[in-house]
Parts: C-alpha cells; structure tokens; sequence
C-alpha cells in the first residue's frame, strides 16, 4: 500500500478521471455509494469528462485526490467540494457557514482494508484545513441509511453524525445521514 501516491488529478486525466468513475458506478454498492448511476455516467461525452477534471485540478471550489499505483493505475478517489457561506446544496439546504462536502469515494476492491481510503481523507481534509479566506468551518459528507460498511469508516475516522437527515435526491424514500468533522482547533 506504502506504493501508492496520494495527489490530485491534473486536468489532461480526464480518461482516467472517467474510468475510475465507471469503475466505482459498476461497484455493486454503488446504488447506495452515488447520486449517479452507470448508465448516466457512461453516457457523458468525452467534453464533460474534460471539464470536470479540469475543474477538479484547480481553483477553490473542488478538488480530487487519487491513489495512483507504481504502474500508474488508479486505485481509489475522493473529491471536495467547498460550499460557501449563503449559497444552496445539492439536499436545497441554505449553507451557513464555509464548509466542505466530501462526496465520490471509491476504492477498487483489491484495495480496500489497506489503510488507501484514510490516505485519501487525510489529503482531502489537509487541502479544505489550508484554504484561506473564508476558512473552512467543517467538512461534511453523507451516507446511505442502508451503507453501514461505510458509515463504520466515517465515524472510525473521526467524523460524527450530526443529527441531520435528508431523503435521497434519486429516492426519496431512503435517507441520507449527515456526518461532520470541526475543523481542528
């Protein structure tokens, strides 16, 4: 695992921005892992994927991290997403104060368990901790009621739940749970 590098992806990635999130769409827990299904993800043209891994190489709004292998495969992910202060989330919720939202993690299978998806947090919250101006209050994510492997992750990791439940935007019948983690003092 120690063979992994943890780093952004750059914008001319966008091939393997887009397989590793095919990838993450096959996952049999992805129904409960995405807003997204496969067919929605395959079906964006080769524009969209350049964009958004433009966009998630630079500037303040977004950025994700991989775990890139010794032979140059891709085998996890995760993004932030800073929300500001007054704007409105993906849930129609006000932000109140500068946070961010951790959203997309995927680690191959092969991988999981090795300490990579820790790896991944720990970049991710070292990037929202350094940004400037607003800084960040917290950073938050949601997870599935029925994703219980993942909830145990979060709170492993540090990340609380804070009490807040919102229905699923691709069924409203299930629910997602609201876990945070402060900024350090």
């Amino acid at each position: 695992m120690n063979q992994y590098v943890i780093r952004p992806v750059r914008a001319e990635e966008w091939d393997k921005v887009k397989e590793l999130r095919i990838a993450a769409l096959r996952d049999p827990a992805a129904p409960v892992a995405f807003l997204e299904t496969l067919e929605q993800g395959e079906g964006k043209s080769d524009e969209v994927w350049q964009e958004r891994a433009a966009g998630a190489a630079a500037g303040r709004g977004v950025r994700q991290f991989i775990a890139e292998g010794p032979d140059g495969v891709w085998a996890g992910t995760v993004s932030i997403l800073v929300e500001e202060a007054g704007t409105t989330d993906i849930f129609d919720g006000e932000i109140e104060q500068a946070q961010a939202h951790l959203v997309g993690v995927f680690v191959r299978p092969g991988q999981r368990g090795t300490g990579l998806t820790e790896k991944l947090f720990a970049a991710a919250l070292e990037w929202a901790w350094g940004l400037e101006e607003p800084v960040l209050a917290r950073v938050r994510l949601f997870v599935h009621e029925e994703n219980a492997r993942a909830g145990a992750f979060y709170r492993r990791f540090g990340f609380v739940p804070s009490g807040k439940v919102v229905p699923m935007p691709t069924d409203p019948s299930a629910k997602e749970l609201e876990y945070v983690f402060p900024r350090p003092a």
